[in-house]
């Protein structure tokens, strides 16, 4: 497994909430803002059934690294001994919540941060479930500097290159 798979531990936590939901998305912004630092608190403390809780069914998690996408099962799986060692802690620093004219669908960006990782973007989609909103997809990313993006991509390709090396070989 990449080793940014052990980074995806702290995918997807989030201490606290800085923001408040945008204008006109009205009381359903706010419950989804609510949803959404619940969510991250519960990752912060370890609460692994409050944390899947706030999940749909048929959520689907996909982590900083190209080949994570996990659905939900899976990613119980994964998330298990981590939560058992206490979870993870990102700080949302800033929030835009968005609700669709239905009134039954809602996407979410944030901007977090973490003491490994540093800054990350989470974003997703939340869905109604009965009456409560649920996190469909949630979207962990490094957001890249433009000025260092050439020397990050060639380092990516270098890692593939040497991956594709290492796995031919075998």
């Amino acid at each position: 497994m990449k080793s940014a798979a052990i980074l995806l531990a702290g995918t997807l936590a989030v201490a606290a909430c800085t923001s408040a939901p945008e204008p006109g998305s009205g009381n359903a912004g706010a419950r989804i803002d609510s949803v959404l630092t619940a969510f991250h608190d519960a990752a912060g403390r370890g609460d692994y059934e409050a944390y899947f809780a706030l999940f749909a069914p048929e959520a689907v998690f996909l982590g900083t690294d190209d080949w994570e996408r996990w659905e939900r099962p899976a990613f119980e799986a994964y998330a298990r001994p981590r939560f058992e060692r206490g979870g993870w802690k990102y700080a949302s620093t800033e929030r835009h919540v968005f609700v669709a004219d239905d009134g039954r669908t809602a996407w979410f960006d944030e901007m977090l941060q973490n003491a490994s990782m540093g800054t990350t973007r989470g974003s997703g989609v939340l869905v109604r479930v009965g009456g409560d909103w649920r996190i469909a997809q949630y979207n962990l990313s490094m957001p890249i500097p433009n000025e260092i993006a050439d020397s990050v991509v060639a380092q990516i390709r270098a890692f593939d290159a040497a991956s594709a090396d290492t796995t031919a070989g075998s």
